[in-house]
């Protein structure tokens, strides 16, 4: 088996797709991961067991979300394209258009790939951003882009 992911929940998977880039780990998760924090596990949790940036709501929503990387120097933007100046991360999520529930935090590489932390299994880098795209995820809801630095 390729991953220790379900194929059914990230059907875009394969080694073709993707490539692994480092063990599982319960240390931290996507959102900390695309905030470039391999120290923290980061969710606007109620009850303050994840870490959250202090000031922004604890509410799992698409504006709490954006605030979150609000913090880190991020701004919404149009799309996904690779711009050699910015780096981009892309906002997943499930519902109806316009009520997406936040599930997953992607970031773009300076290479146009994208990387994701997949939830308690491996960081993963990927050929398109869609490629994690499924039932588990959903799709992109929401792409933020600040300068490389």
């Amino acid at each position: 088996m390729f991953g220790s992911w379900s194929p059914e929940e990230l059907p875009g998977l394969s080694p073709k797709s993707c490539k692994i880039t480092s063990e599982a780990s319960t240390q931290y998760n996507c959102v900390a991961w695309a905030a470039k924090d391999e120290t923290n596990y980061w969710w606007p949790d109620p009850m303050d067991v994840g870490y959250w940036p202090p000031g922004v709501p604890r509410t799992v929503t698409r504006g709490a979300f954006i605030k979150a990387f609000g913090t880190l120097g991020y701004k919404k933007c149009l799309d996904g394209s690779l711009e050699p100046h910015l780096e981009k991360i892309a906002i997943f999520g499930t519902g109806s258009s316009g009520l997406e529930i936040p599930t997953h935090v992607a970031l773009q590489l300076e290479s146009g790939e994208w990387t994701s932390k997949l939830g308690p299994f491996e960081d993963i880098r990927h050929k398109t951003i869609h490629a994690v795209n499924g039932p588990v995820y959903g799709k992109p809801i929401c792409y933020m882009s600040r300068p490389r630095s």
